[in-house]
């Protein structure tokens, strides 16, 4: 199973459709889940995807329209009913949020088995908000009608591999196996110094995902967003819609990829999908039309980062 695997749950605008839900994704990072946004239904689509409430410990919202974070009452109640003890959930948000949600489950869930946390977002904040040994959380500012933010899922630098054979035949104690891992070399008890590239090969590449709800095209995101791996990015309209795109703080399929391109990113993944449209064939043909690397998301969806 991929260490770095997006699960796409939800892919739809403010309205749900019979083909899409509101926005959420969960990101499964080495058997550890974080999900970003909570659109209503969010706890069923995790159990229909096979996701185990237990593992979730990080819920990132983007921004407080109703169709990003309305899920997360829900959520957390069933989790607490059927699906998580002990442990702490983490919910990145907004300071208006927090105080939300503290009230609504306060209200509606006023014991929970294990505990809620929030941590404050603050509005145009372009920061590093989470980290893992192994794992870096950035938020940065997106453009919206309200303070929204995106975020970047960036893995840390991995350890390089031990060659075995080089490693036996230097004889190199154990206790220095750590520090060549990181890149040092070995100096034997007589004074010699064996170089790393003796005794190791390359490290696996350190992978990123992107992810950009609501936002009108901005060359500022395009570069927040620079050299990650895979980016979502929201494709609420066609270009023939532009203007009602604009009004509304939104963006095309051919914005989002113009992002992508500007960006220099690996792969594009198109979502937040206007109820007007029957399919998205147009969404990717426009995208692919200048960025080909280009998927549209639907519920059931998961890439591996590899």
């Amino acid at each position: 199973m991929a260490q770095f695997q997006i699960n796409y749950l939800g892919c739809g605008s403010a309205t749900p459709t019979l083909r899409h839900l509101p926005s959420c994704q969960v990101i499964d990072f080495r058997n550890n889940l974080m999900m970003v946004d909570c659109g209503e239904g969010a706890q069923l689509s995790m159990r229909k995807a096979r996701l185990k409430y237990s593992r979730l410990s990080h819920i990132f919202l983007s921004h407080l329209h109703g169709d990003h974070c309305l899920g997360l009452p829900g959520l957390l109640s069933t989790m607490a009913l059927t699906g998580k003890e002990g442990g702490t959930v983490t919910i990145h948000t907004f300071r208006e949020g927090a105080e939300e949600f503290e009230r609504i489950m306060r209200f509606f869930c006023r014991e929970t088995p294990f505990d809620i946390r929030y941590n404050i977002i603050s509005p145009g904040a372009d920061d590093v908000i989470w980290e893992s040994d192994t794992l870096q959380v950035r938020a940065f500012p997106l453009i919206h009608r309200v303070p929204t933010t995106g975020f970047i899922f960036r893995e840390k630098p991995k350890l390089r591999h031990i060659i075995g054979d080089a490693v036996a035949f230097h004889q190199v104690p154990v206790r220095e196996i750590r520090s060549i891992k990181e890149g040092a070399d070995f100096v034997k008890p007589d004074g010699t110094v064996v170089p790393n590239a003796w005794l190791t090969s390359d490290a696996d590449p350190a992978m990123s995902y992107a992810y950009c709800s609501d936002t009108i095209f901005s060359e500022r995101v395009a570069r927040a967003v620079e050299g990650v791996d895979t980016l979502y990015h929201e494709a609420t309209y066609l270009e023939p819609e532009r203007e009602k795109a604009h009004a509304r703080f939104h963006s095309t399929a051919a914005e989002a990829a113009r992002v992508a391109q500007l960006a220099g990113v690996r792969r594009l993944v198109l979502g937040h999908f206007s109820k007007q449209y029957t399919d998205e064939e147009g969404h990717l043909a426009e995208a692919r039309a200048i960025f080909p690397d280009t998927v549209t998301a639907h519920e059931g969806l998961r890439i591996d980062l590899l």
